[in-house]
């Protein structure tokens, strides 16, 4: 049985991509420092460590353990915090990520080890075309955007280095079951908790900005795919759509026959106004393909949380 570590796996992404190892036979450890996740999301049967991936602890974890594969999906996540502290992003999305590195390096002159790395769309910026695809320039907008970005130029390093078998995913406008509409938490599930709770939903600017949303099993497909086949290299995972909010709003309205209520703000500055990512790479060297539409994303998250 091989057993894969996941870093942040009490969290939206990474709880997912816990019970999706479990339904694969893997044996799951996972690493949570519980700062934004919940203990809630983690099954009972998973060996659970409550510590930062920046901690000594961390590589003692990894050497007691020795996965086969380490999934990191451990990040400081949120912009407007990045924006206002840019020391403690880079301390966690940066020199988090060289230890969970450091620790997999360690672990190769016991075993063979398999990384699989959660980058993100930000590292773009404002887009010179779409679909934006791997080669596109790269000017992130925010201290985020950046600390997202360093860590890959590290898994390659790593790779030439100490040939460690990896696989970075830039992943477009995330959606799904277990996402907090608090914070960064997207506005699918800022949607859809309006929805439950039959709130009014704000819309900022005109509604017709566009981005490209994919829900959370399809992210899961290709990690689990890499996990198996790393590619070493850097793949988007994304629909190749672009949906603007205004028809968000209106599928959304098709899964649950119902008129959402909507007040409309001023835009906000520094919003990108339209994005969609490439995924021809990721179809190409993976074998996979978004397996969703939006309107079944949204029916299986929205269905889930009315019945809660």
């Amino acid at each position: 049985m091989k057993k894969v570590l996941v870093t942040g796996g009490a969290g939206f992404i990474g709880s997912n991509l816990v019970k999706a190892y479990i339904n694969e036979g893997y044996k799951v450890v996972v690493v949570d420092n519980l700062s934004t996740g919940s203990i809630d999301n983690i099954p009972s049967d998973v060996t659970f460590y409550e510590e930062d991936i920046r901690s000594n602890n961390f590589s003692e974890i990894v050497l007691k353990e020795q996965p086969d594969i380490i999934n990191h999906h451990a990040a400081q996540i949120d912009v407007q915090f990045s924006v206002k502290n840019p020391m403690e992003d880079a301390s966690i999305n940066i020199l988090g990520t060289i230890n969970v590195l450091e620790s997999a390096r360690l672990l190769k002159q016991v075993k063979d080890v398999t990384l699989v790395y959660a980058s993100s769309a930000a590292v773009y910026g404002e887009p010179h075309y779409l679909g934006v695809d791997e080669k596109h320039p790269i000017q992130p907008l925010s201290p985020y955007g950046a600390s997202k970005f360093s860590p890959e130029f590290y898994f390659d390093m790593y790779h030439k280095l100490h040939n460690i078998q990896y696989t970075v995913f830039r992943y477009a406008n995330v959606y799904g079951i277990g996402q907090d509409p608090k914070g960064e938490g997207g506005v699918v599930s800022i949607l859809v908790d309006c929805i439950t709770s039959n709130s009014l939903f704000t819309i900022f600017g005109d509604g017709e900005q566009t981005r490209d949303f994919i829900f959370v099993d399809d992210i899961v497909a290709a990690n689990l795919l890499a996990s198996k086949n790393p590619v070493n290299t850097i793949c988007n995972v994304s629909t190749n759509t672009q949906t603007s909010l205004i028809d968000l709003l209106k599928i959304s309205e098709e899964v649950i026959n119902t008129k959402i209520e909507m007040v409309f703000a001023e835009e906000r500055s520094g919003d990108i106004k339209h994005s969609y990512l490439n995924n021809e790479k990721t179809i190409q060297l993976l074998n996979w393909k978004p397996s969703n539409t939006l309107k079944e994303g949204l029916d299986k998250t929205i269905q889930y949380y009315k019945t809660r």
